[in-house]
């Protein structure tokens, strides 16, 4: 039986929730999220206060009311406050900056690299070496900031690459004669 499941999820002021059938809607200061609903849950609002209940009893009712509460928290979150990550390029002539709505990074090819910046995602580079991605869907952001990192993932020699700012890289030892 879920335990996440239980917690109710508070709406803070400002936050809407709207559900008709199984398509609910959050909207807030920040945007507004959608999400379909499974079959087996439902969710249940009265007075600022959500709670996602499993249409019958058993352990595979509790496990989706446990992931769509994680859901709906997170989109919660994301439409008051709003969800970052921070990457940090390492590197000698390592840098990024913002050319419009692409992000242009050197990252030690032979060619720059520039990635499109998707819609609902802002990307900033306050220094030549910081990129920040934000956006109000949790996973849109862990995925652009995933795919930024995997065009020069952080190698464990010298720990050159991009990599997440409370990212560590276990550094290996060089091979010895």
């Amino acid at each position: 039986m879920s335990r996440i499941a239980k917690n109710p999820i508070t709406l803070p002021s400002g936050v809407s929730l709207n559900q008709s059938g199984n398509e609910v809607s959050v909207k807030g200061s920040k945007g507004t999220l959608q999400l379909k609903l499974h079959q087996s849950i439902k969710v249940v609002q009265d007075d600022g206060v959500v709670k996602v209940v499993p249409v019958s009893e058993g352990a595979d009712g509790w496990a989706m009311a446990g992931t769509h509460r994680a859901l709906l928290s997170n989109m919660v979150i994301g439409v008051s406050e709003g969800f970052s990550k921070t990457l940090r390029l390492i590197g000698v002539g390592y840098r990024a900056q913002m050319k419009g709505n692409i992000l242009n990074m050197n990252l030690g090819f032979s060619h720059p690299v520039d990635y499109p910046v998707p819609d609902g995602i802002t990307i900033t580079a306050p220094t030549q070496t910081d990129v920040i991605v934000s956006g109000i869907d949790k996973q849109q952001v862990g995925q652009v900031a995933a795919e930024i990192r995997a065009f020069r993932p952080p190698e464990p020699y010298k720990g050159k690459g991009v990599r997440y700012s409370d990212e560590y890289v276990l550094r290996k030892e060089a091979k010895k004669k």
